[in-house]
């Protein structure tokens, strides 16, 4: 069970609750690798403990603007070695895309870029008060086509695009937030499926946030490890 992909989601900016939850979700039949996202990123101790620290992680930034900013942004995170994967979002378009895969190849060759598609925590009525004409479904694949074009090594999507998705492109990376335990609230979430469910749909890694760190973590990864192995 161990060749299963499973980040989880560090959202505080509480250093002993990120401690708490590395610590709690630490098991010999999963390998949990946290998400460092935005909230623990900015916090005043965050930034200083992703630069020490000695095992892989996921840098959650959803980098999205002018390609000479962009680039700046992930310069500065070349001190970052342990960095396993980075977040840019597919809004910035083909030569922001391109660039962000090209300079990461520079400073850290083992770095995996990718793209964010349209956030889970949006459905086709959030999608059509922003402006927008096409299905969910249809913007996730013109998405998909244009981080595929631009070298970058995967998409970040919900699950219920994910086997839409692979069966165009076979070896892309698909990893899909949105997850919860069954029986879990989906709080601010709209597209959301359960671990095994998006396993199912062929994805490469699943995000789970809430389902382990809200209440007693090891309980709930316990929990996450009988329901994979049903």
């Amino acid at each position: 069970m161990k060749n299963k992909q499973i980040f989880v989601a560090c959202d505080t900016s509480n250093l002993n609750e990120i401690k708490r939850i590395i610590n709690q979700t630490n098991s010999n039949k999963l390998k949990i690798i946290p998400k460092f996202g935005l909230q623990f990123f900015y916090s005043k101790n965050g930034r200083k403990f992703i630069a020490k620290f000695k095992k892989d992680f996921w840098l959650d930034l959803k980098i999205n603007d002018i390609p000479q900013t962009a680039l700046s942004a992930i310069d500065s995170l070349k001190d970052l070695k342990k960095c396993k994967y980075i977040t840019v979002h597919a809004n910035g378009g083909l030569e922001m895309l391109k660039s962000i895969k090209k300079k990461t190849k520079k400073i850290n060759k083992n770095l995996k870029v990718l793209g964010v598609t349209v956030l889970t925590s949006l459905n086709n009525k959030s999608i059509k008060e922003i402006g927008h004409t096409k299905s969910i479904k249809e913007i996730v694949l013109k998405q998909t086509e244009l981080i595929k074009k631009s070298g970058c090594d995967g998409i970040v999507c919900s699950a219920e695009e994910a086997m839409m998705v692979r069966r165009k492109y076979k070896n892309l990376i698909i990893i899909t937030p949105g997850i919860r335990l069954p029986g879990d609230s989906t709080n601010d979430q709209m597209r959301v499926m359960s671990p095994k469910d998006a396993f199912k749909n062929k994805v490469s890694g699943i995000v789970i946030g809430r389902s382990l760190t809200k209440g007693n973590i090891k309980n709930n990864t316990k929990k996450l490890i009988d329901h994979l192995t049903k």
